[in-house]
């Protein structure tokens, strides 16, 4: 499992990008030709790819690392909207051409620990088959409980729980640059920010990523942010130069203004 874990983060750092969003809704900016944004995806910047089975399947043999996403729910759904039910499993996503697989949780929800139980399977799977499991835990439900030493509000529990129960990496909200360095600390695995809906400036991106990256996360797991962006291409460039080489928010500004 190394090995795989090092193409997804070599040095121990990584920009993965989820494309998984048209399964939740439809149509989303920048995933309408799937095929014409994996290119411009570039694997020689974007360390994996995290989506559903079908597109898996389609581009298995390009040069993606690919992690397949095994949870899912739709804006059709009610207030069952944040319940995240499995649409797959880990040997499938072995055989579809994945070297990892993506599962989601929403802390808070009514139907929390139905996630849990989905969570914990996966990673027993995972852990059979020698697939890296990357956990999607977000503190987000209307039953959230934030302990009131937790200024993390609740984003350090997610990483905790992602690592305890097989994890192994977590995404998580970013919860800014003073208090995201207890996030890291919460867990031995690597930590990856959200991006969230798209929103502010390409400086605000960049400032973001930056402060993340001061802050010991391992990277990014940025999906509407950089995918709905009329230059992707551009976009994970520079976002690359800030995990892999130690750009600062202008350096990579710059870079970006000037491909």
């Amino acid at each position: 499992m190394d090995e795989i874990l090092d193409k997804i983060l070599p040095q121990g750092k990584g920009l993965l990008v989820p494309i998984d969003h048209p399964v939740s809704s439809y149509p989303v900016t920048g995933l309408e030709d799937i095929e014409n944004t994996l290119h411009e995806l570039s694997p020689d910047f974007v360390n994996a790819v995290v989506a559903h089975k079908g597109v898996v399947s389609s581009y298995s043999q390009s040069k993606h690392n690919f992690l397949m996403h095994l949870s899912a729910s739709t804006v059709h759904s009610g207030n069952r909207t944040l319940e995240k039910v499995n649409v797959g499993t880990v040997e499938e996503a072995k055989q579809r051409g994945a070297i990892g697989v993506s599962v989601q949780v929403n802390l808070g929800t009514v139907h929390e620990n139905n996630m849990l139980e989905r969570l914990g399977q996966i990673t027993t799977d995972a852990y059979k088959l020698k697939m890296p499991c990357l956990g999607m835990i977000y503190p987000r439900g209307p039953h959230l409980v934030v302990e009131k030493n937790d200024p993390t509000k609740g984003a350090a529990h997610a990483v905790r729980l992602a690592y305890e129960l097989g994890c192994n990496m977590v995404k998580t909200i970013w919860t800014g640059e003073e208090s995201f360095p207890l996030v890291v600390e919460a867990a031995p695995i690597p930590v990856f920010i959200a991006g969230g809906p798209t929103h502010g400036t390409i400086e605000g991106l960049f400032d973001m990523i930056y402060a993340a990256m001061q802050s010991g996360a391992a990277g990014v797991c940025m999906g509407r942010q950089i995918f709905s962006n009329p230059r992707k291409g551009a976009l994970i460039q520079a976002i690359s130069k800030i995990i892999h080489d130690g750009f600062d928010s202008e350096e990579a500004m710059k870079y970006f203004e000037d491909l």
